[in-house]
């Protein structure tokens, strides 16, 4: 089991981290927001516990635009804050489970397994099936996109754009969607900055069967030629 541990206080982290590894799950752990969207969406992991109350943006933030993008990774949302309210909010935001602080590591461990034997024996929902275009096939379980039968190597911000795009075939997709996707929350960010994404990806799908095209005032367009 491969897990995304997103948890500010460091402390937690690494005890988490350590703790877990002993029994023999995967961790990878951060404590931003953007960060962890980021690592989300470029190694999708088995199962993600995500806490609320986090710098850039918060767990609620970094759920919501998880599953905006397509990723059905089952989250567990692990935070002080644990009033009804909160717990009703997160489900709602698309959390799969929920654990308030303090809490025992063997319930956790448990709540973790159980998740990922819960999305291993579903069904593939009919709103996710696997996305082709041309030689690419994205994934929408897992956010990977594959170039025939192998993992297209793209960076986080190259993969949220080529997914956007794969989502809407044959339709322009607006510069300014695209900046929202690209760079979530990031203010001090120059606007042409999507430009250099686009550049760059460009040169990755060549022999893919698409190709990135510009329409002008109107936005971006995956093309399968």
């Amino acid at each position: 089991m491969n897990l995304l541990l997103v948890e500010d206080d460091p402390s937690m982290r690494s005890t988490l981290e350590r703790a877990l590894s002993r029994r023999g799950v995967g961790v990878q752990g951060c404590g931003d927001g953007r960060q962890a969207l980021a690592l989300w969406r470029a190694q999708p992991p088995d199962v993600v516990v995500l806490d609320l109350s986090l710098p850039g943006l918060d767990g609620l933030q970094v759920l919501e635009q998880a599953r905006g993008l397509g990723l059905a990774t089952p989250v567990l949302i692990l935070t002080a804050r644990g009033t009804v309210g909160d717990r009703v909010l997160g489900l709602n935001s698309g959390a799969d489970d929920y654990l308030p602080k303090p809490f025992d590591l063997d319930e956790l461990e448990a709540r973790l397994r159980a998740l990922v034997r819960r999305k291993a024996g579903a069904a593939p929902a009919a709103g996710q099936a696997p996305v082709a275009a041309g030689a690419l096939r994205y994934d929408r379980d897992s956010g990977a996109i594959y170039l025939r039968d192998q993992v297209l190597e793209l960076t986080p911000r190259e993969a949220a754009l080529l997914q956007a795009l794969m989502l809407r075939p044959g339709h322009a997709v607006s510069k300014e969607r695209l900046f929202e996707l690209v760079f979530p929350g990031e203010g001090d960010v120059q606007y042409e900055a999507i430009e250099v994404v686009v550049y760059r990806l460009r040169k990755k799908l060549v022999h893919t069967g698409t190709s990135l095209m510009t329409l002008r005032g109107l936005g971006y367009l995956l093309k399968v030629e």
